[in-house]
């Protein structure tokens, strides 16, 4: 009997989570014995898509799955619906999309969705910066790109929990530290950005906290880079090798550990195909802080404007 093989299709190889999906998938596909091939889509929809297509429609022998994280906010339905009709199982990763119950009910072959609870996430970061401002305060919070619905529901998770003291100043990256460094950077340059109080920088992963800390600390005013500097900074994702390792150095505070999903998708293609049974529709994983939210609580921070800066 031939090997099966699945193709990932994950969205850059510029970012420490995604790294995290490959490598999940291909420790997944080891240990299965089955084949696998991986895919960057360098953040552009287009590419992703005619990527995928290029594989579907090929006239040689297709894959017997397509697991798949999106980069842009459709999650490629057209696509979806060629790959099924083509006989190739598919899998979404961190993305709700309504087109999966009408190829669940149009097809035989497993159709079904793997996620990060990103409203969870979101909670949890919120809970964080309770934790760290009893009293209030203000937070520079860079999100993830505005197409992205990990990166709204992570904001959303977010405001369901922090204290109405606490006020956001919302900025965008694109999940990447060279995208917040930038973002940060442009901000820095307006004449009022240094006077602003700013008493926690969080970022919906820890790359962008990292290219945020890269940027502060370019200010040119010392007393400024000082403070901004000295402020928690708080991310997302734990990967071990980069966010908890940033964390053990003193880069970041706290982060949320996302676990990766693209192993366990692996596991539940490979099982479905093989016995010809359907996976639940939609899967979510657990996220936790690090540290837990009641260590964080115990090193509160003074807030800004409360101490006259």
């Amino acid at each position: 009997m031939p090997k099966l093989r699945f193709v990932a299709s994950l969205t850059t190889n510029d970012n420490d989570y995604q790294m995290e999906q490959a490598a999940a998938a291909q420790e997944a596909a080891n240990r299965l014995d089955v084949e696998l091939e991986i895919l960057y889509a360098e953040n552009d929809a287009i590419l992703q898509s005619q990527q995928l297509l290029r594989i579907i429609q090929s006239n040689g022998s297709h894959p017997d799955g397509i697991i798949f994280e999106p980069v842009g906010g459709t999650a490629l339905p057209q696509v979806a619906r060629a790959a099924a009709a083509a006989g190739i199982g598919w899998v979404v990763l961190n993305r709700e999309v309504d087109y999966i119950s009408d190829l669940r009910r149009a097809y035989k072959v497993p159709v079904f969705a793997i996620s990060s609870n990103h409203e969870e996430i979101g909670r949890l970061q919120g809970k964080q910066l309770a934790a760290l401002l009893p009293h209030g305060g203000s937070v520079l919070l860079i999100q993830g790109p505005s197409e992205s619905l990990a990166a709204k529901q992570r904001t959303t998770g977010m405001y369901e929990t922090k204290p109405i003291g606490i006020q956001i100043k919302l900025m965008k990256g694109n999940w990447t530290e060279a995208g917040a460094y930038k973002a940060v950077s442009s901000w820095l340059k307006l004449s009022t950005s240094q006077q602003t109080p700013i008493d926690v920088i969080a970022a919906q992963n820890d790359a962008m906290a990292l290219g945020a800390r890269k940027a502060f600390q370019e200010v040119g005013d010392s007393a400024a880079r000082a403070r901004f500097l000295a402020a928690p900074y708080l991310g997302i994702d734990g990967v071990s090798k980069t966010g908890q390792a940033w964390l053990r150095r003193g880069l970041l505070n706290a982060t949320i550990i996302v676990p990766a999903n693209t192993g366990q998708a692996l596991d539940m293609l490979a099982h479905a195909v093989q016995s010809g049974t359907i996976p639940p529709e939609r899967t979510l994983t657990v996220p936790t802080s690090l540290p837990i939210v009641e260590e964080l609580a115990r090193k509160p921070v003074q807030n800004a404007r409360a101490a006259g800066v």
